[in-house]
């Protein structure tokens, strides 16, 4: 087999290993690697088809790599949790003041603390969450209001 098709099926292999991973590692060598192939088949000789290979692989390591795990990790990241419930509504179950209460978020109850220290809310007020501290919801005047 010529040097290209040593290269080439090089090239494959760590494609097939980058499709395990899809770290673009792989990816990144096996360009190289395809580099490598084409100088392989311009008679380059067999030391300078193993600086192509690895200069090629660490250039599209350092620039190519994180330009296309940008753009393929662009989408928002989900808020699950508890982070989901900050700007939900609440509904004042039993009065919430600076130091205990409880409030409906969701279909759920939670205890609930009013985010400005000196107010307090009575039963049947609408809330908006501020944030959680531990498994206490705190809750101040909703803005749509």
């Amino acid at each position: 087999m010529p040097d290209w098709g040593w290269w080439a099926l090089l090239a494959m292999a760590l494609l097939g290993v980058e499709i395990l991973t899809l770290d673009l590692l792989f990816a990144s060598f096996a360009v190289g690697a395809a580099a490598a192939a084409i100088a392989a088949a311009l008679d380059v000789p067999v030391l300078g088809q193993v600086a192509i290979a690895a200069g090629v692989a660490i250039l599209t390591v350092l620039t190519l790599r994180p330009l296309l795990l940008r753009f393929l990790h662009r989408g928002d990241a989900v808020v699950t949790n508890v982070d989901a419930l900050v700007g939900a509504g609440a509904i004042v179950l039993e009065r919430v003041d600076n130091r205990d209460g409880r409030v409906k978020v969701g279909g759920e109850i939670w205890s609930a603390r009013s985010g400005p220290k000196d107010q307090s809310f009575d039963p049947g007020t609408v809330l908006t969450v501020v944030r959680i501290d531990g498994a206490t919801a705190i809750v101040d005047r909703s803005e749509e209001l």
